[in-house]
């Protein structure tokens, strides 16, 4: 792998903002194709969900490698659109109505970016309507539904059933600190994810 590609990848994975913006420059100077560039973006943040997953790291480690890679999109993206590279998948995510919670909302959106999914972020306190919108408007593969307060819970099931009620073909992913598995299967989603690295996992899973 061309140098700046390798320094990219590793300026990911440590978390280093302008390493990651200046090597991205640089390999987008000597007329490395943008796909190479985003592979080596892809290839670190793969590396932090790991080690994320294995406990090795934690949110705040995460945070600062998203961050490096958004420095990096941000040189990237419009070439990339240019070029007619486009995520091969696209992901509507909220946190449901009734929750003003984001933070682990926010990390899985930012991972997601660093797989190379489309992420239509909907914010937080977001109702059944707003999700059917985004989804008649933005036909994605996946939608992801986040909660952190049990009183929320009722909030998450209503809006699963009222889109499981569009004839679309998108699967439904929750989770959330009061999440789990059986409430997942028993309101009718698709996947249930306990963290954000799995959250990636699921999402290309379902895209399958």
């Amino acid at each position: 792998m061309n140098e700046s590609l390798n320094q990219l990848t590793a300026a990911i994975k440590a978390g280093k903002r302008k390493i990651a913006r200046s090597a991205t420059a640089e390999a987008l100077e000597a007329g490395l194709s943008p796909q190479s560039v985003l592979d080596a973006l892809t290839e670190g943040m793969n590396d932090v969900g790991k080690r994320f997953k294995a406990n090795e790291i934690f949110v705040p480690e995460v945070l600062v490698a998203a961050r490096a890679m958004q420095k990096s999109m941000d040189l990237l993206e419009p070439i990339l659109i240019a070029s007619g590279i486009e995520p091969k998948f696209s992901i509507v995510i909220g946190t449901v109505e009734g929750d003003l919670h984001d933070i682990g909302k926010n990390l899985v959106t930012m991972m997601l970016k660093g797989a190379n999914f489309k992420v239509i972020d909907l914010g937080v306190n977001v109702t059944a309507e707003t999700f059917a919108n985004a989804v008649n408007e933005h036909n994605p593969n996946v939608v992801g539904l986040s909660a952190l307060l049990t009183t929320t819970m009722p909030a998450m099931e209503s809006i699963v059933s009222e889109l499981n009620k569009l004839n679309a073909p998108f699967k439904i992913m929750v989770g959330g600190a009061p999440i789990t598995q059986e409430f997942a299967e028993q309101i009718g989603a698709d996947g249930y994810s306990p963290d954000a690295a799995s959250a990636v996992e699921l999402a290309q899973k379902l895209c399958a």
